[in-house]
């Protein structure tokens, strides 16, 4: 019977971790990841703004002041493409941007993912949305993106969806970025902040979707702001 009940444990635990809603990523996370979101405080003085970037804590503190308006978790760049450090200003700000270099070839219904540089003759090339871009360094911004716990991007700093719109409006040209791989506040207003869910195990995004549809620059809830 301790064998058979072996067993039975051992099929549970096999059945629970095939089934989305019991594993890790599955369909209870990945509603958890929609629902995430983080509370935002429109800002008195626009002018006195500023942003600080903790690379080690992965949060973005948008500041007027000494007052946080937004504290976001961000994606940080890997050890072989890093995010920039050092002192920027955002010169660029375009809500329905995509990328320059990588993204999808388009031939007709095909559709792969490509970058531009290999872009097989006689192919378009739509660029990855990358949405509420915000650029600090050429090349290098804030935009939405699928959230990881650890470093993930080639560089530039992503956010959450349904948080992207809020830093959006909360920042402009000529915001001061400072990004390092620490800061004072992480020992304070930077602990213990929410964190979405992992997206490493969700379902990718069609790539026909992708490349031929602008749904993905307003695929976030409404922003409200305290």
């Amino acid at each position: 019977m301790k064998l058979i009940n072996t067993l039975l444990t051992s099929i549970a635990i096999t059945a629970c971790a095939i089934l989305s809603s019991c594993a890790p990523g599955g369909s209870q996370s990945q509603a958890a990841y929609e629902a995430y979101n983080r509370p935002a405080t429109l800002p008195t003085n626009p002018s006195n703004v500023r942003v600080k970037v903790s690379i080690k804590n992965k949060l973005a503190y948008v500041m007027e002041g000494n007052k946080p308006l937004l504290i976001m978790p961000v994606t940080v760049g890997t050890a072989k493409n890093p995010t920039p450090k050092g002192t920027f200003r955002i010169f660029k700000k375009e809500h329905k941007h995509r990328a320059y270099t990588h993204g999808y070839c388009t031939n007709g219904n095909n559709v792969m993912p490509c970058y531009l540089r290999k872009k097989p003759g006689g192919w378009g090339f739509k660029g990855t949305p990358m949405p509420y871009w915000c650029e600090f360094k050429p090349a290098y911004g804030f935009h939405t993106g699928w959230m990881k716990p650890f470093p993930a991007s080639h560089g530039c700093l992503r956010m959450h969806k349904n948080v992207a719109p809020k830093f959006y409006r909360l920042v402009r040209q000529g915001t001061t970025v400072s990004i390092a791989n620490s800061q004072p506040e992480d020992a304070t207003i930077g602990r213990n902040i929410p964190r979405p869910p992992d997206s490493t195990p969700f379902p990718g995004n069609p790539d026909k979707m992708m490349a031929n549809t602008d749904k993905f620059f307003t695929a976030h809830k409404k922003p409200t702001y305290q």
